[in-house]
């Protein structure tokens, strides 16, 4: 079991792993080891997940997250195996922390007196300079 946070763990099982070749540092090792990760989670089907924060993690994830509801994270930054490994995972659970926060609800404001005061003030500055620029019609004309 991952624990996440304390209202949130998930079984191993739920999550699978793909070592893939890294591109990057590593020299002729890179074209002989696999220590890139592909980590991928099924968060459509996930038992561990309220929906809310199912809901939210799917919005969150953005790109990351296939068709199907699976989030698929690729971790190559470092050189072995087990780092990318704890990489994937710890992008996993900040993806999942930051999903099971409720977002604060807005509050809503109206402008103050004064800041409306100053922006019908902005307005007629405006208007009247533009008024100014106006070709002036000729007396005879009228």
């Amino acid at each position: 079991m991952i624990i996440i946070t304390p209202t949130i763990t998930i079984d191993e099982k739920e999550i699978r792993e793909e070592f893939i070749r890294a591109s990057g540092p590593g020299g002729q090792n890179v074209n002989k080891v696999a220590t890139a990760v592909k980590l991928k989670f099924d968060v459509a089907n996930s038992s561990a997940l309220l929906p809310e924060v199912r809901e939210r993690l799917l919005r969150i994830a953005g790109k990351r997250i296939t068709e199907e509801g699976v989030l698929v994270i690729d971790a190559r930054r470092f050189r072995t195996q087990a780092q990318n490994r704890r990489d994937a995972m710890g992008r996993l659970a900040a993806l999942i922390r930051l999903a099971a926060e409720r977002p604060k609800p807005r509050q809503r404001t109206k402008p103050s007196p004064a800041s409306k005061r100053r922006r019908l003030e902005r307005k007629h500055r405006i208007a009247e300079k533009k008024r100014m620029r106006r070709m002036a019609i000729p007396a005879d004309e009228q």
